[in-house]
């Protein structure tokens, strides 16, 4: 998440009333996460075993809770609850959508046909010749391209599944990103794609979503990609172009699919895939999968 101008390191400390490390006029871009975190960003941390991960990301500003040795470039915020503090931040420079409004600076193409029933969140852009069918409901600052459909029941930009869980329960992280869809995508109904949690979640140029699929925050689909009903993809993967999904498949968080990769009905994916073709509860390539099922059947 960008801020709309540059903040100082002291402003953003007494924001969370954090001790910094650091030159206070150490300027701050934004936040991120830290799969999609870039330089002048706040990337937060709150476990030991993935300090060296922030310390040494991309990130300029570590909101840490505990004092380490800062690297050189680099600035720290010092914070009992990094969890908390980093969504005061995203909440105080973006807020948080609430659908109370509808179409506060949206921008919207010429030749769209969008039915009356659709929701259109604040700061929304839609291009040229998109058909948005009833019930549709898209989010605060979501983009979508030209020669666009999105069929009934969708839900474009929906809060992302990301909790914290301490002591007295679960913590949910505000979500303060978007999602874009690129040019000549089809959506098909009661499909949900999360919003970024900082980021953008995207669905590359001429992608085709069947009914009832979940993609969660923080994901990339590239172009061309096919994907059947009921599947279900997690947060922040990585899905390259030209690969088919066929029906009620689901993928793990954090995994990346290789261009051309085919995954093949009910495929249970729980890591990266290089490019062929999959099956099984636990994605193996289809003809091994096979050949295991003779030898078993021969015994």
């Amino acid at each position: 998440m960008k801020f709309q101008s540059p903040q100082s390191l002291k402003t953003i400390a007494e924001l969370i009333n954090a001790k910094f490390v650091g030159d206070e006029n150490f300027q701050v871009f934004g936040t991120n996460e830290i799969h999609r975190v870039k330089a002048g960003e706040i990337v937060f941390v709150n476990h030991p075993k993935y300090y060296d991960k922030a310390l040494f990301s991309e990130a300029t500003i570590i909101l840490i809770d505990k004092e380490v040795d800062c690297p050189e470039g680099k600035a720290l915020l010092i914070s009992e609850d990094p969890f908390r503090d980093f969504n005061k931040i995203n909440e105080h420079y973006q807020g948080i959508q609430t659908f109370e409004t509808t179409g506060q600076n949206a921008v919207i193409g010429k030749n769209c046909k969008i039915h009356p029933s659709v929701i259109i969140g604040n700061d929304v852009k839609i291009g040229d010749n998109c058909m948005i069918f009833p019930n549709v409901v898209i989010g605060d600052r979501t983009e979508i391209g030209n020669n666009c459909v999105i069929q009934s029941g969708t839900v474009l930009g929906g809060d992302a599944f990301y909790y914290n869980k301490n002591a007295e329960g679960f913590r949910k992280m505000l979500s303060v990103g978007n999602v874009i869809i690129e040019n000549n995508v089809e959506i098909g109904n009661l499909c949900t794609i999360d919003r970024g949690v900082t980021d953008s979640t995207i669905i590359g140029a001429g992608s085709i979503l069947d009914n009832q699929i979940q993609i969660g925050h923080d994901t990339v689909i590239g172009k061309k990609v096919l994907i059947a009903s009921q599947t279900g993809i997690a947060g922040c993967c990585i899905i390259e172009d030209e690969v088919t999904i066929w029906g009620q498949v689901g993928i793990a968080s954090g995994v990346t699919i290789e261009s051309g990769t085919v995954l093949l009905a009910q495929v249970g994916v729980n890591r990266s895939l290089s490019k062929g073709t999959y099956f099984g509860p636990i994605a193996e390539e289809f003809r091994s999968y096979l050949k295991k099922e003779v030898k078993l059947k021969n015994l």
